[in-house]
């Protein structure tokens, strides 16, 4: 019995990604069409490719549930999947990272490896329901009657509740985009309140804002993107000037895309035990105003913008040196310089 509710709770699963997906790409027609022929269909054809793509993948969620088409839609689905994936690795073995667009405006950051490691679950979920499909071909039948609908009607609100999430997110991205334009001057205001974030580090865990500033010191943010030459090299430098400022500044490094790839360029540049923090798209820089890499933001113990934004590698290491050290990092030092002295 338990084999039987895994089949059904799959392919319910299985029918909530492709609907969301197919959702979200004919809600953003714009950005579907962008995404196909960003993917290398001919632009003669683009147009009927992303008025297509979201048809089929509805049609496959909706047909992935009745037993007598669920084989057929898992196959399809698996198609779809190694078909995208293809594509995807063609990408980025030719170093481009275009925005996928698979569920729309909900997912407007660009591929990497993490969009290969997120098609390789899929595609072992969708297998595992051509598997399940065959094995027990008459799921949900046999199923107790309040189960079957309960199991859906859960499916359903998940897939609701992801989509809220999404939108909410977009609606703030698309603020963020706004107040970017309609604001002339790069940077916040010197004393302005700094605006909270949480972000993803590469081993997955949430960094807030509030948890950085728990450790009253400055806080430096600094702005980087992995292609950009000037940023490894500051990069190269950071640790050096976090282990001069010790506990008066926290350096943080923010970057964007992929997860993956930003912590290999952290160990490439060595930035060792500072953190690493991956933006989704460009939402903190559009909140700080921020509109080039590297830059620097720096905020004070109270959770104020302490500066105005440093532009460049060398104007981010004089703000990094107008840091003064704390009276405790300066008792430190010359109580170290006093022991290697009597030694």
């Amino acid at each position: 019995m338990l084999i039987e509710y895994g089949v059904w709770a799959s392919r319910l699963l299985v029918g909530v990604v492709f609907g969301l997906s197919a959702w979200g790409k004919a809600v953003d027609r714009v950005g579907t069409r962008t995404a196909v022929t960003d993917f290398g269909v001919p632009i003669r054809w683009a147009p009927a490719v992303a008025v297509a793509l979201p048809i089929v993948e509805a049609s496959v969620a909706v047909a992935v549930l009745p037993p007598w088409t669920a084989v057929a839609a898992s196959v399809a689905a698996l198609l779809l999947l190694v078909v995208f994936t293809g594509a995807v690795a063609r990408l980025l073995r030719a170093g481009e990272h275009p925005s996928c667009s698979c569920f729309g405006a909900l997912s407007p950051t660009p591929i990497g490896r993490m969009t290969l490691v997120r098609n390789g679950v899929l595609t072992a979920l969708v297998l595992l329901v051509v598997v399940g499909s065959i094995a027990r071909p008459w799921v949900p039948a046999g199923l107790p009657a309040q189960d079957v609908v309960g199991l859906a009607i859960l499916a359903v609100l998940a897939a609701v509740l992801t989509w809220l999430v999404g939108a909410v997110a977009g609606l703030r991205r698309r603020l963020d985009q706004q107040a970017l334009s309609t604001l002339g001057a790069e940077g916040l205001p010197v004393g302005a309140v700094a605006p909270e974030f949480e972000l993803l580090d590469p081993a997955g865990e949430r960094t807030s804002l509030e948890s950085l500033l728990a450790r009253r010191a400055h806080i430096l943010l600094v702005f980087v993107h992995p292609g950009c030459e000037m940023c490894a090299a500051l990069a190269r430098e950071l640790p050096r000037w976090q282990a001069r400022a010790r506990d008066a500044l926290s350096i943080v490094v923010l970057g964007n895309g992929d997860a993956a790839e930003q912590a290999a360029w952290g160990v490439e540049q060595g930035l060792g035990e500072i953190p690493a923090l991956v933006q989704q798209g460009n939402e903190v820089a559009l909140r700080y105003r921020v509109r080039g890499t590297p830059s620097g933001v720096l905020i004070d113990v109270e959770g104020r913008v302490a500066a105005p934004v440093a532009r460049g590698a060398i104007a981010v290491r004089e703000l990094i040196s107008s840091v003064k050290p704390s009276r405790r990092s300066r008792i430190v030092e010359r109580n170290g310089s006093h022991a290697r002295t009597l030694g």
